[in-house]
């Protein structure tokens, strides 16, 4: 058995070969979860428009990854409703139409009527107290155009009610339907009245939940996401991106 010399170099090349790929995948994230959460990022924040063509060789080269983990990544972006197949086109952004809108919406409203009635039942009433607070001052949030300090306020009060309804599977599904608004939200033009209706929408709620009212806090739900509903559909801003 020889245990030096040329026979030996073979193996020890190998050896140092894969302690070197186990470190650089410990030290690395995936390329195709890079790819996705990138990608992810920049179709949600409209950088990459509705009907954008994700070509094979233009985003490979472009992410600097092979296209075999590029199309792991478009395979969960399209999992996710955010990458749609077009003939003759390829994958491309998925559009905004008013259809999507209006089952987004459909979805949403029975996400969330239940998740807030479970928050009213479960939640931390001081928690909630705090929110109300915060809502009462969100209108200077939009006077000053701090409109990241306003969405921040609202992304606290998701969570918040999340936390409060231990049920993780509504919180996913509550979580895939914030994934598109937060799209919609990017795309559409922010109307100062309506995110200080918003605000005082959003404050009843808190307060319902608080104060352990179930049916307050789903009808208060139902009114503020109607109200949502009639804004984002008479957005010509969002249609007009929508269809480009």
């Amino acid at each position: 058995m020889y245990t030096s010399g040329p026979f030996l170099r073979p193996r020890l090349a190998e050896l140092l070969l894969s302690v070197y790929i186990e470190g650089v995948v410990a030290t690395n994230p995936r390329a195709s979860d890079r790819a996705y959460a990138t990608l992810r990022e920049e179709i949600l924040h409209g950088s990459l428009a509705p009907g954008a063509v994700l070509a094979e060789v233009e985003q490979s080269s472009r992410l600097g990854i092979s296209r075999t983990p590029l199309r792991e990544a478009l395979a969960r972006l399209a999992a996710d409703g955010l990458v749609e197949q077009l003939s003759g086109r390829g994958l491309v952004v998925a559009s905004v139409s008013p259809d999507a809108i209006r089952a987004l919406f459909e979805l949403r409203e029975a996400l969330e009527t239940t998740a807030v009635a479970l928050a009213a039942a479960r939640g931390d009433r001081e928690l909630f107290a705090r929110l109300v607070d915060e809502f009462a001052d969100a209108e200077s949030l939009v006077a000053e155009h701090r409109i990241d300090d306003y969405y921040a306020l609202v992304a606290r009060f998701d969570d918040a009610i999340d936390e409060s309804i231990d049920n993780p599977y509504l919180v996913t599904a509550l979580r895939g339907v914030r994934t598109h608004l937060q799209r919609l939200r990017r795309l559409a033009q922010d109307d100062p009245a309506r995110l200080v209706r918003a605000a005082a929408e959003h404050r009843l709620i808190a307060e319902a939940i608080r104060d352990r009212d179930a049916d307050l806090a789903r009808h208060a739900t139902h009114v503020h996401l109607r109200a949502s509903l009639r804004r984002i559909s008479t957005d010509p801003h969002l249609h007009q991106k929508g269809t480009e």
